[in-house]
Parts: C-alpha cells; structure tokens; sequence
C-alpha cells in the first residue's frame, strides 16, 4: 500500500474518532469515582469506604470528614452528604444532595437552563410537548413539558413534568404527579423502568438498583420524599427533586394557575461523564467543544430557540430534526 494513503488512512480514523468521542461500551467497573466497598464506620460515625478502581486510588481507605459524616444523611435539607470519589482524584467532599439550579447542567423553573458552556437561558417549548434535552450516539433525554396560557398571553408558562433517559435498550423515566395541593410530606415523584413503577425504598440504603446487559443503574433517595439522584454507569448523574408552584410565586408572576393544580414539576441537575464532541439537544449542544451560545446576553430572560430542531413524537421517542441516538438496537433519526 502506498505510504502516503496509508498516512492519509490513519489520520483520517483519528479525527474521526476525535469527533465521535469514545464508543465503548461502559460496566459498572468504568465507574471508577463510585468503584469502591462501604467499610465500617469509625468509632465517631464517620463512614468509610476501601477504593477498588484501577489506579493510584486503588486499596486507599477513604473516610467522610466530621462536618459530613454519612453519604446519605436522613436530615438532606441540613446535612450535607459524604461523596467518595476513587478515581484519580481520590478525595472526599462534602455536597448538598440535590440540584444547584444556578449550577453547570441544571434545568429549573419555567425551564431555566445553565449549559455546559456556564451560559444560562430560557427555553420555554411548549404546553404538552417533548423536546431532547441531550442527544447522542449512546444517550438520549426527553422532556415533557406541562403548562398554562393566561388569557391576554402570547405564549405558554412551561415546566418540565417528566424526563425519559434513554439508553442501551431501555428507557429510566422520572416524571411529577398531578396534585391538586401540594404536601411536602406527599411523595409526588414517579419512576419507571422499562415501563414498570419502580418503588424506591425509604429505609435502609433507600435506594434501587440494578445491572443491566450494559452498565449498573441507581435510583437512591436524597430525601424522604421527592427527592432522588441517578447513576447510569459511564453517562449520566442526575440529581433531581419534584416542587410545585405556591401561591406566592403565582401571584408574583401572575401564571393564573387553577385552583385544582399545583403544577408539580422537576428540577433537575445533569452530570454527563460520556458525551461525544457532537452530542445535540437543549442542553447537549451546549458541550460541544465548537459550541457558541446564540442566546442575547444581558437580558433578563435570554431566550434559546430550537423547538424545530429537537421536538419529538412522544416523550418515548429519540426521533428529531437533529437527535442522534442510536443505541442498541440502532434508532436513530438522522
């Protein structure tokens, strides 16, 4: 074979591989930040865990610091939570569990985003449409949105009742009730597997999971109600927690909800560990390497289109203008 083409050749795989970003297929083991096993805690109640990941942090013993004692504190709203993390960074954290709504990958209120970029905007969708909020090769995400038209209004007030996470063959969903008054107490939150409810233990661990063909899942509880966070080994974390709107912030923003609906809706924060250089969506377009944000800056609403390019069928539906997901079975819409 000719020297220069076999050049040609190569490099050509390279830069092809570059944009794809990595396709291999992700076990629980790639997780390394969480690869580990909970060991006894101290004698002060300081939980421990021994590092099983590959790499420097392997046979490292971690323990949580005083001011954040246990990964899954019963009181979330005041404690914070322990996070292990075995990879090469080998450290220990303390966070809140739950989402940081002005924070990377967070989708809050009548929908506010923060992209990968930092850039923070508005994509308000439609009254009982779906649109991809990320679309790639192996993950896709969907919202449902759910919303109001005052009268004198030209456009709809949206929230996000529902994500689907698609990935491999099967499809996660976490999706608000309808409630008529909300109740703190009342656990609004839903989440289904493959089709099936999933009931998320409250005591104990308080947490579901399972293996599939693929990668590990884990739905666990970051409070008693309504609040969880979810692994899909080698894509995604998200930390989610289902609100309504009070009657406070009705009448500041004069929605003129009905009385029989509380709106209940998500707020949802994304940690994306396996996206490509050409992930698509809302939110997924905003971490690309190239990406340049068209929204205005300096507004207090800066408003991003796009609801041609990733409006799908149905919530269950990778089909879109610009989606990208293909997955096991090889779905994809472009």
């Amino acid at each position: 074979m000719d020297r220069r083409y076999s050049f040609f050749l190569v490099a050509f795989v390279l830069v092809f591989i570059s944009m794809e970003g990595s396709n291999s297929k992700k076990t629980p083991y790639d997780a390394a930040s969480t690869h580990y096993t909970v060991l006894a805690p101290t004698s002060t109640g300081q939980e421990r865990v021994y590092c099983l990941a590959r790499g420097a942090c392997n046979g490292k013993v971690l323990t949580c610091p005083r001011q954040c004692a246990q990964r899954k504190p019963k009181k979330n709203k005041k404690v914070k939570g322990c996070f292990f993390d075995c990879s090469s960074k080998c450290e220990v954290t303390c966070k809140w569990r739950k989402p940081n709504c002005n924070g990377y990958g967070s989708l809050c209120y009548d929908p506010r985003f923060v992209g990968g970029d930092g850039v923070m905007f508005y994509f308000h969708g439609a009254k009982d449409g779906n649109f991809a909020i990320v679309s790639d090769k192996n993950l896709h995400i969907n919202a449902h949105f759910i919303g109001t038209r005052p009268q004198g209004r030209t456009r709809d007030y949206t929230w996000v009742q529902a994500l689907a996470v698609m990935f491999d063959t099967h499809t996660l969903v976490l999706a608000a009730k309808r409630v008529s008054q909300w109740d703190d107490s009342f656990d609004a939150l839903i989440v289904r597997w493959d089709g099936d409810v999933v009931n998320i233990p409250t005591d104990g661990e308080a947490e579901w999971r399972t293996n599939s063909e693929e990668r590990e899942v884990i739905v666990e509880r970051t409070e008693e109600t309504n609040g969880v966070k979810v692994t899909v080994a080698g894509l995604v974390e998200l930390n989610v927690k289902v609100r309504a709107i009070g009657e406070h912030e009705n009448k500041v923003h004069n929605y003129q909800l009905p009385a029989d609906d509380a709106f209940a809706h998500l707020e949802t924060q994304f940690k994306f560990t396996g996206l490509t250089n050409l992930a698509e969506g809302v939110l997924g377009q905003t971490y690309r390497p190239d990406y340049v944000s068209p929204v205005k800056r300096g507004v207090a609403m800066p408003m991003m289109g796009g609801e041609d390019k990733y409006q799908t069928p149905s919530l269950y539906s990778p089909l879109c203008n610009h989606c990208r997901f293909k997955g096991t079975g090889g779905l994809s819409s472009n």
